[in-house]
């Protein structure tokens, strides 16, 4: 039901009802406004965009924690994704309601953020309210997206650069003998830093000389750590153990058990170690120790993809290895570590062209 009359004052007033019931109104200079109003307004429900005025007036953060309580992610990317609303998202979003939030807003809230994290980041914080704003259109309660054609600041991706055989061995020697197996097998086998910490011994087969890759370690704050599926459903693997890791490992066995549950790698007391634990109490002292402060766990999985390179291995074998999801992220990652072929091109197109061509035979013939 919708129409349009004058009121006493010479304004126009158009009015509607929803499908509940409830009726809206506007008031205009102009019939001619009036009517473009209702029009528009008629279009919308018709074709489902229609959204009611005050469906908007939920702020920002009450909306948007719904949205996560309602998400299908892993414990881990929970805690992410809380961490980043409540860091990044909340302190100038939070409390605005989702109807007055343009991309004018938008744009200068990513501004202010590119001063303080780096541009992937921002990205991600980014997308993550994009996100909740997509999920916020197709709940009617704004129109549109208001962080469709934010500019954001460029990432640049480094190139990875592999550390040397002689800095591995370095840091081999430099970690504490109960820890000393966990840094041979991420070297030597590309494992993630949860999916070493997860590893149990009913997953390495000593015989076949393989170590199945289809847990990780899960640490996320305020619960005990605990054994969760790897990263991807690419991420589930199995890698061929190299002797030295198996030798590594049969010491640390040995020497150092297992825990109840069959856990290669614990704390002093038998524990799961959390991944920060670990960094602080493990790998940082050793890093110092062995004269590279900074580099990180992750650059163990580098140089095993680096040594897999430089061996002749295939993108499709190191993605294997690795557990990427695809053979674009192997490429994007380690492209430049394959070996140049300029060579192979040159000799390629002098195989085919050596011959004169057909508009050089004759050349300065009269």
């Amino acid at each position: 039901m919708a129409s349009i009359a004058k009121r006493d004052n010479g304004q126009w007033r158009a009015r509607y009802r929803d499908a509940t019931g409830k009726e809206h109104a506007q008031h205009f200079g102009r019939k001619v406004d009036a009517q473009r109003w209702l029009d528009e307004t008629t279009t919308a429900i018709i074709t489902g965009q229609y959204v009611s005025p005050g469906a908007g007036k939920i702020n920002f953060r009450d909306y948007a924690e719904a949205w996560r309580a309602a998400q299908m992610h892993r414990p881990s990317s929970q805690a992410h994704v809380e961490t980043m609303l409540r860091r990044h998202a909340y302190p100038v979003l939070g409390a605005r309601p989702l109807a007055d939030i343009r991309p004018s807003d938008v744009q200068a809230w990513a501004k202010g953020l590119s001063t303080t994290l780096a541009p992937s980041t921002v990205g991600v914080v980014h997308g993550i309210v994009s996100g909740i704003f997509r999920a916020a259109v197709r709940d009617r309660k704004v129109a549109s997206n208001p962080c469709e054609g934010t500019r954001l600041p460029k990432a640049h991706r480094e190139q990875v650069v592999p550390m040397s055989v002689d800095q591995v061995h370095a840091i081999v020697e430099a970690t504490p003998a109960r820890w000393r197996a966990i840094v041979v097998l991420a070297a030597g086998t590309g494992m993630r830093q949860g999916e070493c910490l997860g590893l149990t011994l009913d997953r390495v087969d000593f015989l076949r000389r393989t170590a199945r890759v289809d847990r990780q370690l899960v640490s996320v704050v305020g619960r005990e750590p605990y054994l969760g599926p790897p990263k991807t459903a690419a991420s589930v693997r199995t890698i061929p153990l190299p002797q030295v890791v198996l030798d590594a490992l049969a010491v640390h066995v040995a020497e150092q058990g297992t825990a109840p549950d069959g856990l290669l790698f614990t704390s002093e007391l038998g524990t799961p170690m959390r991944r920060t634990a670990y960094g602080s109490r493990v790998w940082r002292p050793a890093m110092v120790s062995a004269g590279t402060p900074g580099v990180g766990f992750h650059s163990l999985r580098h140089f095993y993809a680096s040594l897999l390179i430089r061996h002749g291995e295939s993108v499709k074998t190191v993605q294997a290895r690795l557990g990427h999801a695809s053979a674009a992220e192997t490429l994007d990652t380690y492209s430049h570590l394959w070996p140049d072929s300029d060579d192979r091109t040159r000799v390629a197109v002098d195989a085919v062209l050596d011959a004169p061509l057909p508009n050089q035979r004759g050349v300065g013939a009269t």
